[in-house]
């Protein structure tokens, strides 16, 4: 029985391990295009005046930076755990993703702040120059979306390394349209005011990056799960099983689930049977790899006024062993 269980978490693991490798050298391919062509368009955008240029480029900076961040973040997720990062590293990924969602959102006000002064004193800006930039920029980002768009969808790094090449991509858009406008109209407002769409679009992009890591990093409850279903769904199918109570499901990358809980049993139950049953069960119906569950007969080991106690106990424990570390 529980062979089965550890051979299926290994299967996962195994999945996990090609989908990292090979989303790490996507990643580290679309960091060198972005910062390669970055800076050809941050001097296109000098050149040529053009806000959409170099809001384009700022982006390409944010991104450069980021899948730098992502690729770092990939490399570390890779090492084994140690004795005081008992969890290994995999969350530095989603420290990434959040991080990066903070940059995006400083950049995208930047450009609006920008093309505010530019609308009340408006610049020339040359068409034909900033047409040819901007194009090549469109073909980069095109390369660079296609490079990572093959990778893992589920992972919360690679989401946010594609959103920011589709940032790019947008700019890159609408530095075409502002350049063909500027070059048959002379009309050089359009320039800023696609500069601060583009902006906005980004914003809401970082903002529900922002959300998903923030929701990671504060160990709620996946998205995909529902606690107390689970705990219902435990009580009702197994066997001896009469309360599910002290439950907690969360995280640690965006994509392996792990859970603790409590679970009250009938009087001579077989703890262990449960216990068995109760993981096979979290990891084959809900998904949840890595589960820690205490069997309790009658009184919750926690309650009556043992919970303070305990909880000093374990944190003199914890000084004790760092002490001797």
């Amino acid at each position: 029985m529980a062979h089965s269980h550890d051979h299926s978490g290994h299967d996962h693991d195994g999945a996990g391990h090609v989908h990292g490798a090979t989303d790490k050298k996507r990643v580290l391919i679309a960091a060198c295009l972005t910062a390669g062509f970055m800076v050809a368009e941050a001097l296109g955008g000098l050149f040529t005046g053009s806000l959409a240029l170099l809001a384009d480029a700022g982006h390409m900076l944010a991104d450069a930076i980021a899948l730098g961040l992502a690729w770092y973040a990939f490399h570390l997720a890779g090492r084994p755990a140690t004795g005081q990062l008992t969890y290994g590293f995999g969350r530095v990924k989603t420290l990434v993703a959040y991080t990066n969602g903070i940059a995006i959102f400083v950049i995208a006000l930047w450009i609006v702040y920008e093309a505010w002064q530019r609308l009340l004193t408006p610049a020339p800006v040359l068409g034909g120059p900033m047409l040819v930039v901007a194009i090549l920029g469109l073909l980069v980002n095109i390369g660079s979306f296609l490079v990572l768009h093959g990778g893992d969808r589920e992972s919360l790094n690679m989401r946010g390394a594609i959103l920011h090449v589709l940032g790019d991509l947008l700019g890159s858009a609408a530095a075409i349209v502002a350049a063909v406008v500027i070059l048959v109209t002379g009309w050089t407002p359009i320039d800023p005011i696609l500069s601060v769409l583009v902006s906005l679009l980004i914003l809401s992009t970082a903002w529900s990056l922002m959300r998903a890591a923030a929701h990671v990093l504060l160990e709620g409850v996946p998205p995909s799960l529902d606690r107390d279903l689970i705990a219902t769904d435990l009580e009702t199918t197994i066997q001896g099983v009469r309360e599910v109570h002290h439950m907690h499901v969360w995280s640690i990358d965006g994509s392996s689930n792990m859970a603790t809980l409590h679970a009250c049993l009938d009087e001579g139950v077989d703890a262990h049977r449960a216990v068995s049953a109760i993981k096979k069960r979290l990891a084959s119906e809900h998904g949840i790899s890595h589960a820690t569950v205490e069997p309790e007969f009658g009184q919750c080991a926690d309650e009556a006024g043992d919970h303070e106690h305990e909880h000093e106990h374990e944190h003199d424990a914890a000084a004790h062993h760092s002490h001797h570390h």
